[in-house]
């Protein structure tokens, strides 16, 4: 995923961890969208980035309800056009707070409670203890998810649950969890969410009234790796990545891995072995070095459909039916979740139809797959010879590509000729 970027947008420039005079603080300026003035970004200079159609964003509350019950619903929107613009759907995160004073909860919030102070120089990640913080943090979601949740382009949430950066890193009384959760269950029907995975009674929480993905970060670090991975995900439900995404987030970034001379290998078997979709190295450059590595990574994590035959009639008439059979191959480690439509199109230098078929592609798990396609060819169709083109979505929905070196026609893959008579 870009994080708080776009795509082909500028990278953070590289920051080796222990050596960027921030006291401790090197991963505060990359947290928050939109990027702090005076950060430099001159990552596409210094190694390379995959493509990518996620953008990951983190938002402050205080960017989206600058004042008491007032919303800033332009500031979301711009998102979501900015990553519609670049074919990229959005994975998002409302935090209620950073660590330090710049991020802190909105300015009005202070005015209502005691907040923790946040002196320059230090990670304080506690929240307000007022039982009041929660519920007008919950307010915010619930407008959050009244306007945006039918938006196509916000493909998950990533769910906000206190403390900084809404990880969790206080106590909360349980039942005031619980309730923020049945507000994110609420106001987000449409739109799928995730949970971060040490919360896993959260995450049961919400499974038992929706599908909910989770959210590792730490990746890489070998206390992650060797410790808390290895107690917490046996714990986990296995199936959840069958109907819901797994997304992994790297501890600092995959060139701090490289100089740390981690196990890289073992980083990304891990990620494969439990079905990730989305990786978050932070938008900070990849070492060339590692980039035949990383590319061999992303051609295996989420979903890749291959398709392995086409099966039709070379000649069919008006009035008559058109069968299509494609045999269709995932080889990645995850299905999609958004039900995107499947369309076959025929085309020729004159005329175009375009037919929009019943196959569920979020069944598309792992494996082959059999689609018989019927096509009503009707009088309305001109006389001759067509090419047979696939797509997976566009128009107003997220579009995804057959990985495939068949022929392009925009986003349609051309699969056969038939002739019509």
């Amino acid at each position: 995923m870009s994080f708080n970027h776009f795509r082909d947008e500028a990278l953070y420039s590289d920051c080796i961890v222990g050596k960027t005079g921030l006291a401790g603080c090197e991963t505060e300026p990359f947290e928050c969208y939109p990027v702090p003035e005076g950060v430099e970004e001159n990552g596409r200079e210094q190694g390379y980035f995959p493509d990518t159609t996620v953008a990951y964003i983190r938002a402050l509350w205080k960017e989206f309800e600058p004042k008491q019950g007032e919303y800033d619903y332009a500031f979301i929107q711009d998102i979501l056009d900015r990553a519609k613009a670049k074919n990229q759907t959005v994975v998002f995160r409302l935090m209620p707070h950073s660590t330090c004073a710049r991020d802190d909860v909105p300015d009005w919030l202070k005015q209502l409670m005691p907040c923790p102070e946040r002196p320059e120089g230090m990670r304080v990640k506690d929240s307000p203890k007022d039982p009041r913080y929660l519920k007008l943090f919950g307010a915010a979601i619930e407008k959050l998810g009244e306007r945006f949740d039918k938006d196509e382009t916000l493909d998950c949430v990533d769910v906000s649950i206190g403390g900084a950066w809404g990880e969790g890193s206080q106590d909360f009384a349980i039942e005031d969890m619980e309730s923020l959760m049945d507000i994110y269950i609420r106001v987000f029907p449409n739109t799928k969410l995730m949970g971060q995975f040490v919360n896993l009674h959260l995450i049961n929480y919400i499974r038992q009234k929706r599908d909910i993905g989770w959210r590792a970060d730490g990746l890489g670090s070998p206390k992650h790796m060797n410790e808390i991975y290895p107690k917490t995900f046996p714990l986990i439900p296995k199936d959840i990545w069958k109907t819901s995404p797994v997304s992994f987030e790297s501890y600092w970034w995959v060139s701090e891995w490289y100089r740390q001379g981690w196990d890289i290998d073992g980083i990304i078997d891990v990620t494969l072995k439990y079905h990730v979709s989305t990786f978050n190295t932070k938008s900070f450059p990849i070492p060339f070095e590692l980039k035949d590595k990383i590319d061999e990574w992303v051609a295996k994590m989420g979903y890749h459909f291959v398709i392995n035959t086409v099966e039709t009639e070379k000649c069919v008439r008006r009035g008559e039916k058109l069968t299509v059979s494609l045999t269709i191959e995932n080889v990645g480690v995850a299905p999609i979740y958004h039900r995107l439509p499947l369309y076959i199109r025929l085309k020729n230098g004159r005329f175009e139809k375009t037919f929009e078929t019943d196959v569920d592609i979020r069944r598309w798990i792992e494996g082959e797959y059999d689609e018989i396609i019927s096509l009503e060819i009707s009088e309305e169709i001109p006389t001759g010879k067509y090419q047979i083109q696939a797509a997976i979505g566009g128009a107003n929905t997220p579009s995804a590509v057959f990985a495939s070196n068949a022929e392009r026609d925009g986003d349609y893959s051309v699969l056969t000729k038939v002739k019509i008579k």
